[in-house]
């Protein structure tokens, strides 16, 4: 809010430069935003993705699941009124070799009932075809 009242007095002073940086570091703050969002998405996305790989079985949650991150991902992601999208394929490519370490610790608490360690269960796991899958699914 704060942000929202200095643009308007920079504005009202025609203080343009700054108003414009300010639009600028707002535009920043929305995106960090997003990007935030699709990287909570994408740790469930992939917590999944690597139980139903590691377990070799799948459950109605957990497709679910599966469904409803891709959604939200892409709605995030996706620009409204200007089109586009926030993040590019490469972002996205970095955001979910990110969300990764997060999704695994995660997935070894879970799958096999918490049996296997996040190394153990990397060794029962493709981490190429996960990643793909997950890009896939999201572009």
């Amino acid at each position: 809010m704060e942000e929202l009242l200095a643009l308007r007095q920079y504005i009202e002073e025609k203080n343009y430069d700054r108003a414009l940086e300010l639009v600028a570091e707002l535009e920043e703050m929305s995106k960090e935003d997003k990007l935030n969002k699709i990287f909570s998405y994408a740790v469930i996305l992939l917590l999944h993705l690597i139980k139903q790989q590691a377990e070799k079985r799948t459950t109605r949650p957990w497709d679910f699941s599966i469904y409803n991150s891709i959604k939200e991902i892409k709605k995030i992601n996706k620009r409204r009124k200007s089109g586009g999208y926030y993040a590019t394929e490469e972002e996205l490519k970095e955001i979910l070799a990110d969300a990764f370490d997060t999704a695994i610790r995660k997935a070894s608490l879970e799958a096999f009932e918490g049996k296997y360690n996040p190394e153990e269960l990397m060794l029962k796991i493709d981490y190429d075809s996960i990643q793909s899958s997950a890009l896939k699914s999201i572009l």
